[in-house]
């Protein structure tokens, strides 16, 4: 979940001028605007005051699942640059405009994808909104097949539309991966499909490797590019269980992330043949993206290439692990009602969804780890129906030293917590 959620945009203001004529109903409707706008502003307060304990709690505790890197320290992170001597010449010049330590990261990467080329950017969003408006000029077809809860529909405010030109199209909204069959037969044209692998509005979910196989011949069938919302496709040789250049051999091009999966600053990629490469790096300029010197980032996605990038496998691994015991623990512990979605984790990440209050539900978590330095649920819980919690868990380096007894254990503990709270009976139904 997105931690800046509770920094929404709010439209507020009640019209004092000319509206109170002293008739009852405008009184008790600006009473009632006023009321609503200090219930909401006292519910962003609340949620501001959550995340600071939570990422205080996270800070301070001696056993968490993960600990990503943007969580810490600016001298904890500038650590990381000063140990990328063992990986790159620090004595070579300072990159400017892209060249030096950013052309060998861009390099890096398309040796690492199988591609003729990539092309760093700033941010993903950037990276993608280029790539597809590069390819709807060349198939002729400004419309971008892709599934309702894939990231520009839910998280970009409309970009591809509004600032690329594009017109979305949706195969479905359901918290699955897009079948061949809604490929194969949506109703109009579109030039370029975009699959978001792994799909993580659903629960990281990936389609099996047969049916991305599938999806992938349907689309050409279709006379359509395929292009990879990668942003997480470090975490998929696992699950898929083929290289990382044959999984992006499937695509036109495939867009990855730094800073996701492999703790980086920031940053992304976008890797495909060479002449989409070189028209991507036009149209980055023109997006604001050709910035002067970005030396700190790529030393720290060659940093997370180099470390991070060969344990996913056992991240992926031991969060099975975990899940399964979160499973035993929730059961163990009384709990009515609980998912782990998916049952079996695709990637080292997933949801836990549990039937209770999701405010109630994490202030238990928060006060777990203030009370014992032990802290389970590390991220925001949201509510995606009445009566539901739901979670994102994430199981890194930090994570490979809890056994299931000590999962068990801390869910125990977790659930102690929530035992004066009511289970809510809206809660029936998987996710």
């Amino acid at each position: 979940m997105s931690e800046d959620a509770g920094a929404s945009e709010r439209q507020g203001g009640t019209d004092l001028d000319g509206t109170d004529q002293g008739g009852t109903d405008t009184e008790e409707a600006s009473e009632t605007e006023e009321t609503s706008e200090t219930e909401e502003a006292s519910e962003a307060e609340r949620s501001l005051r959550m995340r600071e304990r939570r990422v205080a709690a996270h800070r301070d505790a001696r056993r968490v699942l993960g600990r990503p890197g943007f969580l810490a320290t600016l001298g904890e992170r500038l650590a990381v640059l000063e140990s990328a001597r063992e990986l790159y010449d620090l004595a070579e010049p300072a990159d400017m405009y892209g060249n030096g330590v950013v052309a060998a990261l861009e390099e890096r990467v398309a040796g690492l994808l199988g591609t003729e080329a990539a092309a760093f950017f700033p941010t993903g969003t950037m990276a993608q909104q280029v790539a597809l408006r590069c390819w709807a000029g060349r198939t002729g077809n400004q419309v971008v097949a892709l599934h309702g809860l894939g990231h520009p529909e839910v998280h970009e405010r409309g970009a591809l539309s509004q600032v690329g030109g594009l017109r979305p199209v949706r195969l479905t909204d359901a918290p699955r991966q897009p079948t061949a069959a809604e490929v194969r037969d949506f109703e109009e044209p579109f030039g370029t499909l975009m699959l978001e692998l792994p799909l993580r509005d659903a629960g990281y979910l990936l389609p099996t490797w047969e049916e991305l196989t599938e999806v992938v011949a349907a689309a050409r069938e279709r006379d359509a590019v395929v292009h990879f919302d990668g942003a997480r496709l470090w975490e998929t040789t696992t699950h898929f269980g083929r290289p990382l250049a044959e999984i992006a051999g499937l695509a036109d091009s495939v867009y990855v992330s730094f800073y996701k999966s492999l703790g980086g600053f920031g940053g992304a990629a976008l890797a495909g043949p060479r002449t989409l490469v070189e028209e991507a790096r036009v149209w980055r300029h023109r997006y604001g993206g050709m910035v002067f010197q970005q030396f700190p980032t790529a030393l720290s996605a060659l940093a997370g290439l180099e470390r991070e990038l060969p344990r996913l496998p056992e991240y992926v691994s031991h969060a099975r692990v975990v899940a399964a015991a979160l499973r035993e623990g929730l059961a163990g512990a009384g709990v009515p009602w609980a998912r782990v979605h998916p049952e079996v984790p695709h990637t080292h990440e997933f949801q836990l969804w549990l039937p209770y209050d999701a405010e109630a539900v994490g202030e238990a978590a928060v006060r777990q780890g203030e009370e014992t330095g032990i802290l389970l649920f590390a991220r925001p819980w949201d509510s995606p129906g009445p009566g539901l919690a739901r979670t994102e868990i994430s199981v890194s380096a930090a994570g490979l030293e809890w056994t299931p007894e000590d999962v068990r254990a801390a869910v125990a503990g977790f659930v102690a917590r929530l035992a004066a709270r009511p289970v809510a009976r809206a809660a029936r139904t998987a996710p």
